[in-house]
């Protein structure tokens, strides 16, 4: 099913590389690719985990563009598992936020996407730890959650309970809670 939900993909994935030339912008790299990225889970969501995606990208500006290439109608009622972080590496390193303290990209992404059901959780810590809690303290250890859909967010506990081994999953409220777990 997999090689069939990505080659149901490539309808999607192709009208956005042509509207991408269209615009003049290069194909192939850069938010093209992103966004292909995006629509490839979007429709491996749709397929496999009823209406959820997952979204991963560094930066507020790109994951939000990919989502714009999207569309609403592909992305309206889902789930959309958010776990970046609005890092700037504009400066070179250390990273910045590009935002934080009175917002948060979780928020920016709910406000641009209101029938998007946005729940952040595990950007607090590193790829390997997200799907092996285990390896820390035999996973003794929280995960954090933030979002405004209550039913969304009891959705994506149960997926890593389940999938990934999560133990202790707090809820810490709406999504103006990411915040916090952002500047973490």
């Amino acid at each position: 099913r997999g090689d069939r939900a990505v080659a149901d993909a490539e309808p999607l994935v192709d009208h956005l590389h042509h509207r991408r030339q269209a615009v003049g912008g290069a194909g192939g790299g850069g938010h093209d690719a992103m966004a292909r990225r995006v629509v490839e889970m979007v429709v491996h969501a749709h397929h496999h985990v009823q209406h959820a995606l997952v979204l991963h990208r560094r930066g507020d500006h790109h994951a939000r563009h990919a989502l714009r290439q999207v569309g609403d109608n592909n992305l309206n009622g889902k789930i959309l598992i958010d776990i970046a972080n609005p890092l700037d590496f504009s400066r070179g390193m250390p990273p910045s936020l590009a935002v934080s303290n009175t917002d948060s990209l979780g928020e920016q992404i709910q406000r641009e996407f209101p029938q998007v059901k946005v729940v952040k959780t595990l950007n607090t810590v590193t790829a390997s730890l997200m799907v092996n809690p285990g390896q820390l303290d035999n996973g003794e250890h929280h995960i954090f959650l933030s979002g405004n859909d209550p039913a969304a967010k009891s959705q994506v506990a149960g997926w890593l309970a389940k999938w990934f081994g999560w133990k202790h999953i707090l809820d810490l409220g709406d999504i103006s809670t990411a915040r916090g777990t952002e500047m973490y």
